[in-house]
């Protein structure tokens, strides 16, 4: 089974995500959906840490346009936590990319890789908005390089 292979930016949070026994599908591990949760638990405490406490932009409005997620080990129970490693892996006017790498303490195996785009979003006009410099700020000290996920190949 894979290990991570990619280097992680310096920068990156690291986030614990409960894994409950409920995850697990009839094969005996994690279900495929409960890796969607737990990316998303990752990114609001990450988006937390990232933007502060006052207002973080999933107050301000953020919307998930895309996820893809590369399984490359099946993850069963145990009593470790998933840790979830993210970063900011691609900024643009009114969208960016989360990188996410999917391990769980105690094993060095790396069971998903992952990466969303989210768009930033003003919730009143029902409408898209440009990414505030605050938050263009914060997302450059956890900027880093894309993983390289399967359909990634057919980018070249």
């Amino acid at each position: 089974m894979p290990a991570t292979t990619h280097a992680l930016p310096p920068n990156a949070a690291t986030v614990e995500v409960a894994v409950r026994w409920s995850d697990m599908d009839a094969y005996g591990h994690v279900n495929n959906v409960q890796y969607l949760r737990y990316l998303e638990e990752a990114r609001v405490y990450a988006f937390h840490e990232w933007f502060g406490q006052e207002r973080s932009l999933l107050e301000d409005g953020v919307l998930v346009a895309r996820t893809e997620i590369d399984y490359l080990a099946p993850m069963t129970f145990n009593y470790e936590p998933a840790l979830v490693t993210l970063w900011c892996s691609r900024i643009s006017g009114a969208a960016f990319d989360i990188s996410y790498v999917v391990g769980q303490r105690g094993s060095d195996l790396t069971f998903a890789r992952a990466e969303s785009t989210l768009v930033t979003y003003e919730l009143s006009k029902g409408r898209p908005r440009r990414i505030a410099e605050h938050e263009r700020a914060a997302m450059k000290v956890v900027l880093g390089d894309p993983l390289p996920l399967r359909s990634h190949k057919d980018r070249r």
